[in-house]
């Protein structure tokens, strides 16, 4: 798959998980009441940011594999490879190595692969540097969905204030995602700022 097809397949999800936010929060035109209850409303924001994380990891991997496979970056560069797969299925299995799964989301280990395959960590390296902490701010948020306990919940609240400027105690993530981010400019959510860094990271990777 080329990288142009690769990052097409990422804004996609993106759009789409943009998609599930502005429909759970539609109102009805002549009352101005939601059409949603809040509590699905709240749901389906948690959803749509899972699925950003999830997309976000999806390309990750099919852009690793492809640059792994011999496809060249939109502009046309190849990276030069420490590693020769013959296919994708090859790439896989370079990949997962004695593992049984790999897990994207851990940033440390994937910048110690693309070191140890690309010359530089060529074209990951660079953009993931810049935004280093941010994809930690997501698997925090990420790790408060899916594992509701005191010490998620409190780095939550932790991420809460630093981006807001404030303590934000017993904070939810539907609304810390829904809060307004200074960082993203008039209009931006905590949402739509790591939706667009992700979506520029992911452009400078696929461009080369």
């Amino acid at each position: 798959m080329s990288l142009s097809t690769i990052l097409q397949e990422f804004k996609d999800a993106t759009a789409q998980c943009d998609s599930l936010i502005a429909n759970a929060h539609k109102v009805d035109a002549a009352t101005g009441v939601a059409l949603l209850p809040a509590k699905d409303q709240q749901q389906i924001t948690i959803a749509a940011f899972l699925n950003l994380f999830i997309a976000w990891e999806t390309f990750l991997e099919a852009s690793l594999k492809a640059y792994m496979t011999n496809e060249a970056a939109i502009n046309v560069v190849h990276p030069i490879k420490y590693v020769s797969p013959r296919d994708i299925a090859g790439a896989d299995k370079i990949i997962i190595g004695p593992l049984q799964y790999f897990d994207y989301a851990n940033f440390d280990y994937f910048m110690k692969i693309i070191q140890a395959y690309f010359s530089g960590g060529y074209p990951y390296y660079v953009p993931l540097s810049a935004i280093a902490s941010h994809l930690q701010d997501m698997r925090t948020m990420r790790n408060s969905s899916a594992h509701i306990s005191s010490t998620t919940q409190s780095k939550l609240a932790t991420l809460a204030g630093r981006i807001l400027g404030a303590p934000q105690p017993g904070i939810t993530l539907y609304q810390l995602l829904t809060s307004p981010d200074a960082r993203g400019g008039v209009g931006a959510t905590v949402f739509s700022f790591y939706r667009d860094t992700l979506i520029a990271a992911a452009e400078l990777i696929a461009k080369g």
